[in-house]
């Protein structure tokens, strides 16, 4: 698999906070995903990860928050981003 690059980053948020953004192009959707990206975006507290937006092979696009996991509709990247900053505000 051929994958680029597009993002990845580490977001200081507070002395015991951060958000990690990192975001691949893929040639081809991964099982599960209708899309051409794979995607993991974290918000760490105090070393424990309390949001995660991925979508894994196999198990296509969805969120985990807390000890929860529920499905993401995945439309486009900005939607995506908009999503996870969205969540992390509320937490």
């Amino acid at each position: 698999m051929n994958a680029s690059l597009l993002k990845r980053e580490r977001i200081h948020i507070s002395d015991n906070s951060f958000a990690e953004v990192v975001v691949w192009a893929v040639p081809h959707p991964l099982p599960g995903s209708a899309h051409s990206y794979k995607y993991r975006l974290a918000y760490i507290v105090n070393e424990v990860c309390v949001l995660r937006y991925d979508n894994e092979a196999g198990k296509g696009d969805h969120r985990h928050a807390g000890e929860g996991q529920t499905p993401y509709a995945f439309s486009t990247l900005d939607a995506l981003m908009d999503d996870f900053w969205n969540d992390v505000t509320r937490l």
